[in-house]
């Protein structure tokens, strides 16, 4: 919003022309998140103590420490995220960007089914929540929806209809798989994947924000680059114009998840709930749907891909075999199982996660 009043205004008032510039926009956005994590934070821990009761509930199957330690505490934060995010762009994107609207739709919608799912659960007092069936439903309609849009504004905006609907591979300059209307099912696949691989990896405190963090800002950086020409071409990746305002809404992102870190730091005032893990990992996926980038998004979140597989490995063993592979899953609870502390698990996979990050940057140059 700021952009479309002041940009305009940027020959005659020096000041204005500020907001020309993404990456002072970008901290705009950042530092707007942050302050309305901060200042919101308290109070909507306490309005939802006293709506939720009991909080969130913790599985009786799961780690026994969970049911003493964590009970109580309120779920639903995400929305402290979410308002954060965005404010934030709202106020300092350009708002003539659809890429910039292909990621609010995304984000908003899948937060909307995390929390008609957190609801369910508190209201009901178990952890069922919404239907499976429907969840995914929901989210493949909203999913392939974006993919659409994003492609079509893809083709619109000067690209080779061929890339639009095409896989580029990380590391090779010049490989990209053109796979026609099934990158509608693979774009899909992305940002539900990405959804819910943050949803399973929200298990400890600030297990799962802190990864997302790291990688909304690698995402910023690899927007920025792949919606400048000059970046584009000089790094030889494939240009995708327009792509580059995205790094103001990763900026809010991080700026909104700080802010959250605060409050969700161990041990936990509030956990982000569905709300906010929905949200989030569709976030990551549709801006990597928006900036070409898929594969690499396997890599940065790698992570997140790790804690999904491990659900579906133990699922599979137990189903075919009646044996786990895990002493359970997803692989957090595995290494809480085996008598990690929690904060050894965490920090771990902060690292980790920081390591892919920076693997997936690589993918940038080493080509």
């Amino acid at each position: 919003m700021l952009y479309l009043l002041f940009a305009p205004l940027a020959e005659d008032l020096q000041l204005a022309n500020l907001f020309r510039y993404i990456t002072f926009r970008t901290g705009g956005a950042l530092m707007t998140a942050l302050i309305i994590a901060f200042a919101f934070g308290k109070p909507m821990i306490g309005w939802l103590r006293r709506k939720q009761g009991r909080g969130q509930p913790i599985r009786e199957e799961g780690i026994e420490r969970h049911v003493i330690e964590k009970a109580g505490t309120p779920t639903m934060g995400g929305f402290l995220i979410l308002l954060g995010v965005m404010v934030g762009t709202l106020l300092w994107a350009d708002l003539s960007n659809q890429y910039v609207w292909i990621v609010i739709f995304v984000t908003g919608g899948f937060g909307l089914i995390g929390f008609i799912d957190d609801y369910l659960k508190v209201s009901k007092q178990n952890t069922a929540g919404f239907s499976g069936k429907l969840k995914l439903l929901g989210e493949f309609v909203i999913a392939l929806i974006a993919v659409f849009w994003a492609t079509h504004v893809a083709r619109e905006s000067g690209m080779d209809p061929a890339m639009a609907t095409s896989v580029a591979f990380p590391f090779f300059k010049d490989f990209v798989l053109n796979i026609g209307p099934l990158f509608f099912v693979f774009g899909c696949i992305v940002i539900v994947g990405a959804g819910n691989a943050v949803n399973m990896t929200d298990g400890l405190d600030g297990l799962a924000i802190v990864p997302v963090m790291i990688a909304a800002a690698t995402f910023g950086a690899i927007a920025y680059v792949v919606g400048r020409v000059d970046f584009a071409e000089y790094l030889q990746v494939h240009h995708t114009p327009g792509t580059g305002e995205l790094l103001v809404f990763c900026g809010a992102l991080l700026g909104g998840g700080l802010g959250f870190l605060w409050w969700n730091a161990p041990p936990a005032m509030i956990f982000m709930g569905d709300t906010g893990s929905l949200s989030l990992g569709g976030a990551l996926g549709a801006i990597a749907v928006a900036v070409k980038h898929e594969i690499v998004l396997a890599i940065v979140g790698g992570l997140f891909v790790l804690e999904m597989v491990s659900v579906m490995v133990q699922v599979a063993s137990f189903r075919l075999t009646g044996k786990r592979v895990f002493r359970m899953a997803p692989i957090h609870h595995h290494y809480e199982k085996k008598g990690w502390a929690e904060p050894t698990i965490v920090i771990r996979f902060w690292i980790i996660a920081v390591i892919l990050a920076l693997i997936g940057l690589a993918t940038l140059k080493l080509r």
